[in-house]
């Protein structure tokens, strides 16, 4: 123990300190969300802006502040790569300051490997244990495998990190250094769920029947499906990311894991963002898995659960059922996550159906989400060939099995009344509907 104290003692230092182990010309990398410590990239911009270091570049997941790699004052030396977007690196990649990295989830740890390498990982962990290990805590998704290549590893230890037993665990003896950070995570404000949101999660609610295993994403859909499935009984849980309405169904009791056939009993999650309650909810419960995301996303796991069932958010969808979920025509939004792996895997269980939901307009209610064609430069996030299911608050469109045309029909039906007729005379000027 104490020649692991002592290990400890001999890489302690300041955000300044450990950004002097970063080289010019180094690839860094941090896993998702609650991974990213803000202070020690804001010291990497401190040397940058010195003079005495260049060409630096950052990967990072679910971005959740303004980093210095997305401000135009360090766009020449310190370049960003965001491979899931919101905030701030959605500005910097309009503007041409910010590169994405275009992907399916499940096969971000596998890029890591053999295409991006990173020689620098930048994380935040829990605490050191008595053995020497830090957990990656909320984040299990890519760690594993930026870590397996990775130089140079530079921690920001915070005790109010969960500690997740199953998330990847780095030894004190892998560390190059480490800076001690006393300081509340992110969370995200509390979801107001309002009159549609409630609508479209009740059609989903009413296709899931107890026993079934489910996958949620982000947003006030997923939550509303969430807060209708209380009544449920023996849920399962097995999603790329843990939310709260999760949390609320295992208190409740709608979801206890017990149908599962692998991991029975155990919440198996990616990575968990939310609200502090979530975070200690997580910290040494050994009835959640943290784990890496290629497990965790592989449609030949999500498969294995019979009557799964994923629901996801999209902006746009075309008569063939292409969904764009990641721009508004060319201008990015956010990224493909895990949207087309649970699509995948939910369709290949035996009763799993995938849903795709979104209110039927935007803007004000000004232009409608169903449209014949994708607007151009739109990126199809799950392909016409994986859609299973639509949502909108009018109802719900099955679209797999089905025919072009009768996906049309389907459509129009759940689009929102005032852009019907114009839907179904482009329908019929196109041939569509037969």
């Amino acid at each position: 123990m104490q020649d692991l104290q002592a290990l400890y003692q001999s890489k302690r230092g300041t955000p300044d300190e450990l950004a002097q182990f970063v080289k010019s010309g180094d690839v860094c990398a941090s896993d998702i969300a609650l991974s990213n410590s803000a202070e020690i990239y804001e010291a990497i911009g401190r040397r940058i802006q010195a003079g005495d270091l260049h060409n630096v570049t950052q990967h990072t997941m679910l971005d959740t502040a303004p980093y210095p790699f997305y401000r135009p004052e360090f766009a020449e030396e310190y370049h960003g790569v965001s491979w899931f977007s919101q905030g701030p690196a959605r500005s910097a990649v309009g503007a041409g300051r910010a590169d994405v990295m275009p992907a399916f989830y499940r096969n971000f740890p596998r890029i890591f490997r053999e295409d991006v390498k990173a020689d620098v990982f930048i994380g935040v962990v829990s605490p050191m244990d008595r053995h020497g290990y830090f957990s990656t805590g909320c984040s299990g998704s890519v760690s594993e495998a930026i870590l397996s290549g990775a130089k140079t590893i530079l921690l920001e230890v915070n005790p109010q990190m969960p500690r997740a037993l199953t998330a990847p665990q780095i030894h004190i003896s892998q560390v190059t250094a480490l800076w001690e950070r006393d300081a509340p995570l992110f969370t995200l404000p509390p979801v107001e769920i309002d009159e549609t949101s409630t609508q479209i999660g009740g059609y989903i609610a009413e296709e899931i029947p107890d026993g079934a295993t489910i996958q949620l994403g982000v947003g006030t859909i997923p939550d509303a499906v969430g807060m209708a499935l209380r009544s449920k009984h023996h849920l399962g849980i097995h999603t790329e990311m843990l939310t709260d309405s999760m949390i609320e169904l295992l208190e409740c009791g709608a979801a206890d894991n017990s149908c599962k056939p692998i991991h029975r009993g155990k919440t198996v999650a990616a990575f968990a963002v939310g609200s502090r309650k979530m975070y200690d909810y997580i910290d040494d419960n050994p009835a959640v898995e943290i784990r890496v995301v290629d497990y965790v996303n592989d449609p030949a796991v999500i498969c294995q659960h019979p009557n799964f069932v994923s629901v996801n958010a999209g902006l746009q969808v075309d008569f063939y059922g292409q969904v764009c979920a990641e721009s508004f025509g060319y201008r990015h939004y956010s990224g493909t996550g895990g949207q087309t792996d649970y699509a995948q895997g939910a369709v290949r269980s035996e009763g799993g159906k995938s849903f795709i939901a979104f209110p039927s307009t935007a803007k004000g209610g000004e232009v409608s989400r169903i449209v014949p064609f994708l607007t151009p430069g739109a990126q199809v996030s799950t392909s016409k060939n994986d859609v299973d299911n639509i949502v909108t608050e009018f109802g719900v469109a099955r679209l797999r099995g089905r025919t072009l045309s009768q996906r049309t029909k389907a459509l129009i039906a759940i689009a929102h009344p005032k852009f019907r007729e114009e839907l179904t005379f482009a329908a019929k000027k196109q041939n569509i509907i037969i």
